[in-house]
C-alpha cells in the first residue's frame, strides 16, 4: 500500500481543502497509480460525503473515491505546515481543521474496511500522530513507512 511511498510532508502555500485535494491527486497521476479521472472524482465526492475527522487534539482527513479511477492501490499521505478546513464526515456543516491527509486508492470496495482499520488505529494512536504532524520537510520516507508500519500500514 505505500510502494511508491507519496508522502508529501509539511507542505505549504496550500489554503484550501480542494488545493490539498487538487495537489495529492496530482502526484497519484504522475505515479500512475490512479486515472486522469481520479482528481474531478476525489474532489466531487469529497462534496457529498466529507472525510473530516475531529480527533481530541488533531482534525484528519481520509478522501477516497471509487475503484474505476484507480490503476493501483496505494495510500497517500500529506501533512500540511498550516491546516485547512474541511466538513466533518457525516455532516455538510461541521468543520474540521485538518493538519493530515491520508488519501486512499482501493482496487476493491471490500479491501476499503480493513485499511480504514489499520487507519483508525493510528488515528487513536497520539504518538503516532504528534511524531506525523511535527516531521518537517527533511523527513524522509523511511522515517514515514517506519511510522505506519507501526500498525501494519506498508
Amino acid at each position: 500500500m505505500l510502494d511508491k511511498e507519496i508522502f508529501e510532508i509539511n507542505i505549504k502555500n496550500i489554503s484550501s481543502k480542494e488545493e490539498a485535494l487538487t495537489y495529492l491527486s496530482d502526484k497519484l497521476i504522475e505515479k500512475g497509480i490512479v486515472k486522469e479521472s481520479y482528481k474531478e472524482a476525489i474532489l466531487n465526492r469529497e462534496k457529498v460525503f466529507p472525510t473530516g475527522l475531529q480527533f481530541e487534539k488533531y482534525g484528519i482527513a481520509i478522501p477516497h473515491t471509487d475503484v474505476e479511477h484507480v490503476n493501483k492501490e496505494q495510500i497517500a499521505v500529506m501533512t500540511l505546515e498550516n491546516p485547512v478546513s474541511f466538513y466533518q464526515m457525516g455532516t455538510n456543516d461541521v468543520e474540521v481543521s485538518v493538519k493530515v491527509i491520508f488519501m486512499l486508492a482501493l482496487k476493491e470496495a471490500h479491501s476499503q474496511l480493513t485499511i480504514l482499520q489499520q487507519l483508525i488505529e493510528i488515528l487513536q494512536d497520539k504518538e503516532i500522530m504528534e511524531k506525523l504532524m511535527n516531521m518537517d520537510e527533511y523527513t524522509t520516507s523511511k522515517e514515514v513507512k517506519e511510522l505506519l508500519a507501526i500498525k501494519n500500514i506498508k
